[in-house]
Formats: C-alpha cells, structure tokens, sequence
C-alpha cells in the first residue's frame, strides 16, 4: 500500500482501524523522498525530531524554513541565517508536536520569503512535480510542491501576499490563508507583520479543515493573535451550497489573465450555480492599487525585521580583511552584503526608502491610507455576499528563470492574492482545473473575517462534485 499517496484523513481511518500505523505511514513517506526528491527538490534538509506515534494525529508534515523548531537549523533559505539553531518551537510546531505529528523536515522557500517562484532560495530553485522546467510559486514553493509530489501528506508554509494560496494552484493543491490573528505568529521569522500569516497546505479540503483545527487559536506570545473562540472546522464540510452568495470580482477578470485560467474558473462558478448557489457581479474599484500598495507596506516592514540581521548575535558574520576606524560598521556592511541575495536587498532598500525621512508621509502613510480604502471595499462587499471568488494567479505555473530577471512580472503573479492579506481576511486556493499542458489551475475564494468555515463550506462542496483534487502528476 503506498501510505505516502494518500490524504491526512484516509490514513487516520487506517490507523484506528489497525491496518496501518504512524510509523509505517513515517517510514512509507521518507521512503517517497528518498525516491523523487532528486528531482523536485522540495526539502533543504530532514529534521532530527524523533516521532513517537503515540498522539492523536501522527501525521508526517513539512515544515517551511521560516518556521522555528528547537534544535533544528533554521534558515529563512537566506546565506544570512546559516547556522542558526532556533532555541524554541514556533507555536504552531508545538501544536503539532502535541498532536502527535511526525516532523519529515525544513522545505525550500524563496528567502525570507520574498518571492513567488521559490527560485530566491540559497539553496536553489524548487520544481513543479506536474512539469520539473516549471516553478511550483512561492514562497512557499517547497511546502508546496512536497504535499503535490506525496512527498508530506500535509505541510505548514505562510502567506503574506499569497505565498500558500499561488503555489497550491501551481502545484493543484488546497492552500489556505486563515484571517490574520487566527494562527499564532509566535516562532514564524518576521517577513511583514502586519501581513504574514501561518496555514495549511493539503490534499483536499477536509485535510485543510483537520490541519487548522490543530493549529489555531489564541496565544498570549503573539501580541497580533485574536482571542476568539476556534470552532471545529471538520463541520463546516457540509456539501451544499443553496442560498449562499458569491461575488465575481469583475476587476479580477480583465487584462492580464490567461484565457485557460479564466475558463476553468468560469466553469466552477457555472458548477457552483449549478449546485445552488447565487452568484453575482460585485465591484472592489480600488483592487488595480493593491500591488502597488502591497509593495510599499511590505517592503517597509520588510526593511524593519531584516535590520536584526547584522551578523552581531547569530547567523553569518563576515569580519573586514583590515580593522578600520569603522570596523563595526564595516562588518556589518560585509555581512549583509555577503548573506542577502538581489531580492532580499532589493526590497530592503525599496522599504528604507519608502521609511526615509522626506518620504514616508508621500510613501509608506499613502500606503496604508489606500490599504484602509481596499479594506473599506471588501467590507462592503461583504454586506451582500458570502464569499469573493476570484482566479488564484492570472497564469498557470511558468518555466524556471522565465521572470527571475523581471521583478515586476514577478510581482503581477500575485495579483489577485494580495487583497486578502491587505484586508487580513481568510482566503483559499483550491484545484478548478488544467491547462492544455497540464498545469493546475487554482481558484481562490475569499471571506469576511474569522469565517473560514464558510470558505470550507464552499470549497468542500466544489471539491465532492469535481475530481481535480484527486489528479496526481507523474514523476
């Protein structure tokens, strides 16, 4: 029986049932890596925990290089932080622990996140199980590809512009984005604070449900974290969508998208109508300034948590050749320099410039004025709808080194998934079809805050009467 193919909630069938077991379903996934990551090189390294099997869900996950495990080298996939060992386990790694998850290892990413190809990695690109020439999206391009390749059956990544929900469509996977405060941050190595956010890449839906169930909730470490009570997930799978409302995004559909795309995302919401749902036009006029908004808050947060890394108290230090009058000074210069690859830099210096005086009332104040304006459409929408269906990406997957050179490009890839972030509203992606050349498509519905039970309720529903989620690739 090849334990590694199957989802979270098949195998713990099997497990009450005695016809298999953590360990077996441990071993049967290391084995998968053994055989296929060669290829796909989704892990930057495996992890020293040492499971037990004795919880409730012993489960073997990937864990993203962002996410902090005691004892365990962690990274960011940035030459900066070689050779930190995290003294402490994010909460979300601990709540893992508790469950009785199995920890495979730390998975690829673009450094320190900035990116949507999983291509800014120190430790090289990651590749798309459904097509190795192509990325798997970023940045949590590794978590992502892993679960696709049944190389984890599930994994943690984060999202702060779209980094869970881009590469789940890339790689035709469920990535889910909780509303910000849901999912403690306590553990996660700061991108933008007022953004990131922790979530579950998965099989299908009912695994993303099982996944948040055991990593949410209130956490006095993390100031940001929401101290509301955490329903049981699982029985928002209810599959039936009569009454609900849907809004079209018609700002979502104009220039830019791909012709495939927008037909498989016609088609699922012609499905949903179908199945009885209501579905109408609605309007978020202030969506074609979100990238540009995003870019600014983003990189000056970004700016902000990076000055932590100057070589002075772990991660790389590169001492000058001559100690000079500026010796300090100059250690920091050569360390930054030497452990920060052209992305990281690039937006650190867009974020210090968008903090420097004489420009951060013309830069980084307009930012935030437009966020509260894109923040004030979504409410507003949501007056008269459930959810906001929307493409994931405007593209399927593109090839390696095809947009690393073009940063802009690269930055459109999430154009319809920084919204959500901005809002600090739930969303997720899920599989709605294939391209002529095979790639996943992946459709992204978004709700009002704290109602990630709505988006499973729908996605469930989309999920029982297709059968994109249960499309493997050949590797």
């Amino acid at each position: 029986m090849n334990l590694h193919s199957l989802t979270a909630h098949a195998l713990l069938d099997l497990f009450k049932s005695g016809k298999a077991s953590g360990q077996e379903a441990y071993q049967d996934v290391l084995g998968r890596i053994k055989e296929v990551d060669p290829k796909v090189k989704a892990y930057v390294r495996m992890s020293s925990h040492k499971p037990d099997y004795s919880g409730e869900f012993p489960i073997p996950i990937a864990l993203k290089d962002n996410l902090c495990i005691k004892g365990e080298e962690i990274t960011c996939a940035s030459r900066i932080l070689k050779g930190f060992h995290s003294p402490y386990d994010a909460t979300v790694v601990e709540k893992v622990k508790t469950s009785g998850g199995t920890i495979l290892g730390i998975v690829n990413m673009d450094e320190f996140a900035f990116g949507s190809s999983c291509e800014t990695s120190c430790y090289g690109p990651t590749f798309n199980p459904w097509n190795l020439q192509c990325v798997p999206g970023g940045s949590s391009g590794g978590s992502a590809a892993a679960v696709a390749a049944d190389e984890a059956i599930w994994a943690l990544g984060s999202d702060t512009g779209g980094s869970i929900r881009q590469p789940a469509s890339f790689c035709g996977i469920v990535g889910l984005k909780p509303t910000y405060g849901r999912v403690s941050r306590y553990g996660l190595i700061a991108f933008a604070s007022s953004l990131d956010q922790i979530g579950p890449l998965t099989k299908d839906v009912r695994d993303c449900a099982l996944l948040m169930n055991i990593i949410s909730g209130h956490d006095e470490r993390d100031s940001t974290s929401v101290n509301t009570p955490v329903p049981d997930y699982t029985k928002a799978l209810i599959n039936d969508v009569r009454g609900l409302k849907i809004g079209i995004s018609k700002e979502a559909f104009g220039e830019g998208l791909d012709t495939e795309v927008r037909r498989s995302v016609q088609d699922a919401l012609d499905l949903l109508k179908k199945l009885g749902a209501v579905i109408k036009e609605v309007s978020l006029p202030h969506t074609p300034y979100a990238v540009a908004t995003y870019y600014i808050v983003a990189t000056a947060e970004a700016s902000s948590n990076l000055a932590r890394f100057d070589g002075v108290r772990y991660g790389l230090r590169r001492q000058p050749a001559l100690l000079r009058k500026n010796a300090l000074v100059d250690m920091y210069e050569e360390t930054r320099a030497a452990g920060f690859g052209d992305e990281a830099k690039r937006r650190i210096m867009l974020g210090t410039y968008a903090l420097s005086s004489g420009y951060y009332d013309a830069y980084y104040l307009r930012g935030q004025k437009v966020r509260t304006l894109i923040k004030n459409d979504l409410d507003e929408v949501f007056k008269g709808c459930d959810v906001i269906v929307t493409p994931t990406s405007p593209t399927v997957a593109f090839k390696v080194g095809e947009k690393i050179s073009d940063p802009l490009s690269m930055y459109l890839s999430d154009i319809y998934t920084i919204t959500a972030n901005l809002g600090g509203i739930p969303s997720i992606s899920i599989p709605c079809g294939f391209s002529k050349s095979g790639l996943p498509i992946g459709l992204q519905l978004m709700a009002k805050a704290f109602n990630e039970e709505t988006l499973l309720r729908v996605s469930y529903t989309y999920e029982q009467n297709t059968e994109w989620h249960t499309r493997k690739p050949k590797l």
